[in-house]
């Protein structure tokens, strides 16, 4: 199954970067595989969606902020699980909005396979920094081996149709 995976964020805005900071973990760790592409992006929506076109699967990893979970927790969501995700920007829309607005217009380029890693951070801020928390940082293993199960787990289901 053609795959990409894709940390979003801002690496300058501290915690925000934190799915940047996994697909570089991951670019480290992943052997090379024609199947599987490992991208960063820093925009969302339309945009988004351009890079996602000809996959069957997409793995996106970006921060998100619930008050009631602790920070650093990761956790895999399905797409309908948000109304909005943080990857979009005051001039476009939401990444959800773009996926049903490529939808309704027939679009059939897209994965119809797309996984939401989330990771949970204090607060969506925009102080520059390059570093993230200590909290967040210590996520960044937890996140790495999520993706690589999600993507084992791809493999054996792909063995045994």
């Amino acid at each position: 199954m053609k795959t990409i995976i894709v940390g979003i964020g801002n690496p300058i805005l501290g915690d925000d970067g934190i799915g940047i900071h996994v697909v570089r973990t991951l670019k480290k760790q992943l052997t090379k595989d024609s199947s599987l592409s490992i991208e960063e992006a820093y925009t969302g929506g339309m945009n988004l969606l351009d890079l996602l076109k000809g996959y069957e699967r997409a793995i996106l990893i970006d921060a998100v902020s619930f008050s009631q979970m602790n920070p650093g927790i990761v956790k895999q969501y399905a797409l309908d699980s948000f109304q909005t995700i943080h990857a979009n920007n005051p001039h476009d829309v939401s990444f959800p909005e773009a996926l049903r607005l490529a939808e309704t217009l027939g679009d059939k380029q897209l994965p119809k396979d797309i996984v939401i890693i989330g990771v949970n951070v204090p607060y969506l801020c925009n102080e520059f920094s390059e570093s993230l928390s200590p909290k967040i940082q210590q996520s960044i293993p937890e996140a790495v081996n999520l993706v690589k199960t999600i993507l084992v787990a791809n493999k054996k289901t792909k063995r045994n149709n």
